[in-house]
Order: structure tokens, then C-alpha cells, then sequence
């Protein structure tokens, strides 16, 4: 739905439709419009299908008089689109009008010849009334929508005033002020900007603002203690250095999800960006296939220089000097297989120029086949690098061994071992900047791209920023507040690695055909940033016996966090928050079975309990969307949906409890590990049995709602440029917050500043 769904052309230019929300809400009125021109066809009806239009016809009139009554009161409150909201709601109140008195009953006139009553006999008018009120109601949608846009500006302004402030106090006092308040801000802009990400129809856009969110939620942790760090220690240029880059990344972030909702280009965003190796073989793939339908569509030479350029794009691959010998040989022989199948595939074609014919002929079909085939092999061989590589790189970076080494140095003051350690973790980073484009190559759909490239970024500005808050510790190791600093970009970088696993993940799925372009929610909480009370327990590794023992428990995981997905994909709202929800869980759930065969991120058993916990928190917010969804159901609908959501939030509590239990003893821990791991199997069970129910019924509800869906939910948008005051914000209990809980906990810590 490009346009306005109707002919107006008073009201259709530039109304493009860009969010979910409008075009959802324009569905249902659409719906019932179809239904009244379609019996139109029919003057001639019985009384029970007269009564059936009539009610229609009223209910879409009530509808829209409740509908205009929302329009006018925003637009009272914006005196910008006074005008322009005045008009569409007059024009939308007087179609609707016009729709109820061609659909009421006592304007109908009887036929005498067979007592069936004669309806519409004014065509042209309930046509042009259906046009005038789709156009009015479009136009009414996309202003509201333009004031959501603007509630996101003014929020933004607010945080980068504050922003500002920030970072020229001086004293601790003050810094203390400010920060409340731009934590206060920053809550406001994550649910602003939030529901702006749910509610993009555009794939791209989503994904852009999911790394500009997940970046400010990074970036909010560092400011805190890079500035109180600045503050300890005013004459330490790497401290300085560090609190800069947070600043400067900030902003950029800030400035990127503006961009996005106002659809401004920066200058960042003209320059043309390294097409895909994935991409090019798509466009190559199509090029050659149409030969089939066109012989005479494009010169000969085209396919090879089309192939030439796609060749050139796999030097990512064969100049690594991180790719193997044989991986390097491979690449280089299915580019060459690729050429002759290519070279091939032009000669016939030519052939078949010369005698005029009009279809491909049998050589061409073979070379066509060939050609494809070849280039369908590379992209395999392309794939398999890039993924194996970020798998090993993920196992190795999981040890976290140049960041213990650089705490360590740090501490002990100990400049030229901080060097040494630095440039190992320079080292580090490179490959991981280095695998994320290639990882961007294959991806297989421009969100997983863009997800990549925000990868990328992120390895690239943060190796430094934890360098720099080394190097101050190491000026100053008895300080509290800059070990502190470099604990939490250690954190940060932590917490990439995490994406990264889950983008690996996404892009076997989208290459092996299991699911289309979603991606990780960004914004989601992390393993460590929640459980403080853990951070003080021994973390113990399994030995190789308890592993197998955990093997099969694990497979079990491993095949209900699979069904969960598989169930996902049938759902139609793939933003429904019970789909995004239970899309969480089975993804950490995958991270505790890839945890039973000693892979992936969670290496310890406290990373373990860490995940548990995070994941028992998922589920209570699930058990929260389903309490809401059973509001719209019926007595035994309601009661079975109720029956199996109080079954998960016992088993939610369960293993919550039993994460934050401490245990002592390699026994007791195996035990822990061993009961968290089937109290996740049991939620998963009781969430894959909900998932159906839920689906179906959302689906019978959504085909059953006969009116125009109330205008309230975006009313309500309009009211959330009020600062966030619920606790529920502050605490982090909603998935669209920076991490506000983890802020409030260093909130907390200010005033030892001073001490420190």
C-alpha cells in the first residue's frame, strides 16, 4: 500500500502509508467498504440482507464520527496541521454520512412484483462516498503519524541539550543533577523510538534503527562512568579520549534514528556501500536466467563482465590473510569454473543469435543450468568460510584472555604489559571487523546487511575506547571509579560478541531456507546485566563426562527452541508481542543447548544461570501479553489460554528461584545446571502448545472485527511526549529500554565518587 487506497486525487498526493499502525487500522474500513459497492451489484435484496448492510453501513458512520472526534481534538492540540487535519476530518465525517443514509433502511424502497426491497439505486454515489471517506481517513492517519514523528524530534533535542550539559560539567554536584535528568530523557526516547522500530513497514529502516537503539543503550552505561572518570581524574588526556568517543557515538546515534524517521539523507548515507557477494549473485543468477524468456535482451558481453565484477567482490575472501591455503584455492577455482561455464553459455548464445532463433535453444538450456549451478556453488564455499570463521573467532574471543590480560595490567599499573595487551586486542578486533564484512556478504537479506555493518562499527570504535580506559587505569590503578570504566567496555564489548552470535545464527537460518529476514532485538536484556547478587559466585566449567550427561537434554532443547521458530513463522504479525517474545526465549534457549555441547557463548555455569535468569524474566513478559490477549477471548477460549499461562508462569518463577539460589560444590552446581536446563525445556514445551491456540485465535478475532478499529491506540501516541513517570519504565521491565535498570544501578554509585 504505496498510496492512498482510493482515486482522490484532492487527498492522495504524497500520502505513502510507512508504518504498520495506519495501515492497519485503514484494513478493516477497506474491508467493510468492499462488502457495500459489492452488493451493490444486487439491488435487489431480502430484508435479512438489507438489515446485514444497513448495520454496515451505520457501523462504519459511528466509526468514523468516533474516529474525527480523535483527528479534531489533536488537531486543536496542533495548531501546525490545524488546517490540514480540519479539512480531512470534515471531508471523512461527510462520507461517512453519506455511507449511512445510502445504506438506511427507511430511504430503500419496496418492489411491488416480488416484495423485495431495492437499495443503492445511487451507484456513483456510494462509489464516490467509499472514495472520498478511504482518501479522508488516509490523510488523517498519515498527519497523527506526522505528529508521532515530531514527538520523537522534540525528545531528541531534549536528550542533546542535555547531552551538552553533560559534558561540560565540572563538578561532581552537578554531574549528578544532570545525569538524573538525561536518564529520564533517555526512557522517554527508547519507548518513543521503541514503538517507531515495531511499527516501520520497511525492513531496512527497522534494522537501521535497531543498531542506532542498541548502540545508545551500549553508549549510555559508558557515558556514566567515562564521564565520573574524566571527573576522578581531570588532567588524564586517555581518559578524556575515551569520554569523547562516548559522546561523539552518541550523537551519532541520535542523529541516525532522526534520519530515519524524517527519511533525511546524511552525507554518510550518499556514499554507495560495497554491494553483497550475496546480491551479486541474485542479480547475476536473474540476468542469465532471462535468457530463457528474451535471447535479444541484453549483449553477450554483459554476462561476463556482470561475472568479472561479482569475481572481483570475492577478494574480500582470497586476500584475508586469516583465509586458509586450501579455502583460498577452492575460492579461486569456482571462480574459474564460474568463467567457463559463463564463456560457454555466450558462445551457444551467440550461436543461436546468428540463425534469428526466438527461444533458447538446448546448448543455451545447458549453459544456463551450468552457469548457475557454478555460481550457486561458490556462494556455498563463500558461506562456509565466512561462518566457519566467525565460529572459531567466537570460541577464541569467548575466553575474553586479552581483557582479563588488560584489567590485570591495568591494575597493577603496568604500562608496557597494557601496550603489549593492546595490541593483541587491536589485533582481535581487526579479524572481527574483517569477518563481519565478510559475514555481510552472505547475510542474504539487507537487514542481516545492515545488522552487520552496525557489527562491524561497533568492533571497530570500541577495541580503542577499551584500550584508552586501560591506559587510564594504568596511570591511575588504585582508582575504583576507572577500573569500574573499564569494566563495563569489556562489558560492551561482551555484549557485541553476543549479537554476533545471534547474527551467525540468523544467517544460517535465512542460507539454509528455515526463516526469512528477521534479526536479533538488540535491545534486548543481555546475559550480566541483570543477577548482581551473582556476580560474586564461582564460576565452574563442566568436564567432558557431565557434558555428555547433559548431551541429550540439550538435544531436547535444541529441537523445542526449532519447533517454537518453526511455529513463529505462521503467525502473520511477526511484530506481535508474543511472537517477539517467545522468538527471545527460543533464541536463548538455543544459547543453553550450544551450552551442553561446550559451544557458543556461555562458557561457565554462572554464564548459564545468568541466561536462565534473563530468559525466566522473557517469560514472565510473556505470561503479561497473553494475560492481555485472553481479555478478547470468550469464556472456554479464555480459560484454556489462562490454564497454560499460569503453568508458565509457575515454571517462569521456578527457574528464576533457582538461578539466583547460590550453590557451593561442583555436585550441587551440576545439579543447578541440570534442573535449569529442564525447567527451560518445560517452558519451552508449554510455549510451543500456546502458540497454535494463540495464532488461531488471533486470526478468528482479526477476520471478525466489523467495524473501523478504534482510533484510541493512536490517540494514545499522542499523549507519550508526557514524561515516563511509570516504575515499570525505570526498572527495565519494558523490552524497548535502554537497560534503564542497569543505570539506576550506577545511579547509585555516584556519590562514592568522591571516595574513590
Amino acid at each position: 500500500m504505496a498510496s492512498s487506497p482510493c482515486g482522490n486525487s484532492n487527498f492522495d498526493s504524497g500520502l505513502e502509508i510507512k508504518t504498520r499502525s495506519v495501515e492497519q487500522t485503514l484494513i478493516p474500513l477497506v474491508s467493510q467498504i468492499t462488502t457495500l459497492i459489492n452488493h451493490k451489484d444486487k439491488p435487489k435484496k431480502s430484508e435479512r440482507t438489507l438489515a446485514a448492510i444497513h448495520r454496515v453501513g451505520q457501523a462504519v458512520s459511528v466509526a468514523v464520527g468516533r474516529f474525527v472526534a480523535v483527528g479534531e481534538a489533536i488537531a486543536a492540540e496542533n495548531q501546525e496541521l490545524k488546517e490540514e487535519m480540519g479539512q480531512a476530518c470534515f471531508e471523512a465525517r461527510r462520507a461517512g454520512d453519506a455511507i449511512a443514509q445510502l445504506t438506511d433502511v427507511g430511504a430503500a424502497q419496496p418492489a411491488p412484483s416480488d416484495g423485495r426491497i431495492t437499495v443503492f439505486s445511487d451507484r456513483t454515489g456510494m462509489v464516490k462516498a467509499a472514495r472520498l471517506l478511504l482518501s479522508s481517513v488516509t490523510k488523517v492517519l498519515v498527519l497523527a503519524d506526522r505528529i508521532v514523528i515530531k514527538q520523537i524530534i522534540t525528545s531528541r533535542n531534549k536528550v542533546l541539550v542535555t547531552l551538552d550539559h553533560l559534558e561540560r560539567v565540572s563538578t561532581f554536584q552537578e554531574f549528578v543533577q544532570i545525569f538524573s535528568q538525561f536518564g529520564n530523557e533517555m526512557v522517554e526516547f527508547a519507548h518513543l523510538t521503541g514503538d517507531r522500530q515495531n511499527d516501520l513497514k520497511d525492513e531496512k529502516k527497522k534494522a537501521r534503527m535497531a543498531a542506532a537503539r542498541a548502540v545508545l543503550e551500549k553508549c549510555t552505561m559508558m557515558l556514566l562512568t567515562a564521564s565520573k572518570t574524566c571527573l576522578r581524574h581531570p588532567d588524564c588526556e586517555s581518559a578524556r579520549i575515551n569520554k569523547d568517543a562516548v559522546f561523539h557515538r552518541m550523537r551519532c546515534a541520535l542523529e541516525q534514528v532522526i534520519e530515519i524517521v524524517t527519511e533525511a539523507r546524511s552525507c554518510g548515507d550518499n556514499k554507495i556501500l560495497p554491494a553483497s557477494i550475496y546480491n551479486g549473485i541474485k542479480d547475476f543468477k536473474s540476468s542469465v536466467e532471462s535468457l530463457r524468456e528474451n535471447l535479444y535482451s541484453l549483449p553477450p558481453q554483459s554476462v561476463g563482465s556482470q561475472l568479472e565484477a561479482l569475481v572481483e567482490r570475492t577478494e574480500d575472501f582470497t586476500d584475508s590473510a586469516y583465509t586458509s591455503h586450501e579455502q583460498r584455492q577452492a575460492i579461486l577455482g569456482m571462480c574459474q569454473l564460474a568463467r567457463q561455464d559463463a564463456q560457454q553459455l555466450v558462445h551457444a548464445w551467440m550461436e543461436a543469435q546468428s540463425v534469428h532463433v526466438k527461444e533458447a535453444t538446448e546448448e543455451m538450456e545447458v549453459g544456463i543450468l551450468k552457469t548457475c549451478q557454478s555460481v550457486n556453488d561458490l556462494r556455498r564455499e563463500l558461506h562456509k568460510v565466512a561462518v566457519v570463521r566467525a565460529s572459531d573467532l567466537l570460541k577464541v574471543h569467548g575466553e575474553q584472555l586479552p581483557l582479563r590480560a588488560l584489567k590485570a595490567s591495568g591494575a597493577e599499573g603496568n604500562l608496557e604489559a597494557v601496550a603489549e595487551y593492546a595490541r593483541t586486542l587491536t589485533e582481535q578486533k581487526e579479524q572481527l571487523v574483517e569477518t563481519c564484512r565478510l559475514l555481510c556478504h552472505v547475510s542474504g537479506t539487507e537487514p542481516l546487511e545492515i545488522t552487520c555493518i552496525h557489527a562491524e562499527e561497533t568492533f571497530h570504535v570500541i577495541g580503542p575506547q577499551i584500550i584508552s580506559a586501560a591506559q587510564t587505569l594504568a596511570l591511575h590503578p588504585s582508582s575504583k571509579i576507572a577500573k569500574e570504566n573499564l569494566e563495563v567496555f569489556c562489558e560492551a564489548w561482551d555484549s557485541q560478541l553476543c549479537d554476533m552470535a545471534l547474527l551467525l545464527r540468523e544467517i544460517n537460518d535465512v542460507f539454509e531456507g528455515r526463516r526469512g529476514d528477521k534479526r536479533p532485538y538488540l535491545s534486548l536484556p543481555r546475559p550480566g546485566k541483570h543477577s548482581a547478587n551473582l556476580k560474586t559466585a564461582k564460576a565452574v566449567k563442566l568436564d567432558a563426562e557431565e557434558q555428555t550427561s547433559m548431551a541429550k537434554l540439550g538435544l531436547e532443547l535444541r529441537l523445542l527452541s526449532s519447533d517454537v521458530d518453526a511455529e513463529l513463522e505462521k503467525w502473520e504479525e511477526q511484530e506481535h508481542d508474543i511472537v517477539r517474545q517467545s522468538q527471545s526465549m527460543a533464541s536463548m534457549a538455543y544459547n543453553m543447548y550450544l551450552f551442553t555441547r561446550g559451544e557458543g557463548l556461555l562458557k561457565t555455569t554462572l554464564d548459564l544461570f545468568h541466561q536462565a535468569e534473563v530468559l525466566s524474566e522473557e517469560g514472565l513478559q510473556l505470561c503479561s501479553s497473553l494475560r492481555i490477549f485472553s481479555t478478547q477471548l470468550v469464556d472456554e477460549e479464555k480459560s484454556a489460554v489462562i490454564t497454560e499461562m499460569e503453568k508458565l508462569v509457575a515454571l517462569c518463577q521456578q527457574l528464576q528461584m533457582g538461578a539466583k539460589t547460590p550453590v557451593q560444590g561442583k555436585t550441587a552446581t551440576f545439579q543447578k545446571v541440570d534442573s535449569s536446563i529442564q525447567t527451560t525445556r518445560g517452558i519451552l514445551t508449554v510455549v510451543l502448545s500456546l502458540l497454535p491456540v494463540c495464532n488461531k485465535l488471533s486470526r478468528k478475532y482479526k477476520s471478525e472485527r466489523s467495524s473501523l478499529g478504534s482510533p484510541q491506540g493512536w490517540r494514545e501516541r499522542q499523549d507519550a511526549s508526557t514524561p515516563v513517570k511509570d516504575d515499570s519504565a525505570l526498572n527495565g521491565k519494558n523490552s524497548n529500554g535502554f537497560g534503564v535498570k542497569s543505570l539506576e544501578q550506577h545511579m547509585a554509585g555516584l556519590n562514592l565518587l568522591e571516595s574513590k
